[in-house]
């Protein structure tokens, strides 16, 4: 197996992705629709940073798509949210379904 099915990606979530800050605060890429699998609940994660925070959700994409640290995500139901992490899961070769773990404030 070397991607996450499509069969899985059920939701679709809005990614702006964090191009950095200026004058007026942080500026964001357009907007892009990501097919995924969302799952809302409530966990204790570890930011970039080292800090420890809480997620609201997680979603799970294909590998080929981005979401740095700070973006900004629409959820199905509206919600904006912003990006804590994004984890690359790669087995390289390994029977694993390969994706990206995007944890959201």
């Amino acid at each position: 197996m070397s991607a996450i099915p499509g069969w899985l990606l059920r939701h679709q979530v809005t990614v702006e992705p964090y191009l950095g800050d200026s004058a007026y605060g942080p500026r964001y890429g357009p907007p892009v629709a990501v097919r995924c699998f969302l799952d809302q609940a409530t966990r204790l994660v570890r930011a970039a940073d080292g800090r420890e925070v809480t997620s609201s959700s997680t979603f799970y994409a294909r590998l080929d798509m981005s979401a740095p640290t700070g973006s900004r995500a629409t959820l199905p139901d509206g919600r904006a949210t912003t990006v804590i992490a994004a984890l690359r899961r790669d087995g390289r070769g390994l029977g694993t379904p390969d994706h990206l773990e995007v944890q959201l404030v």
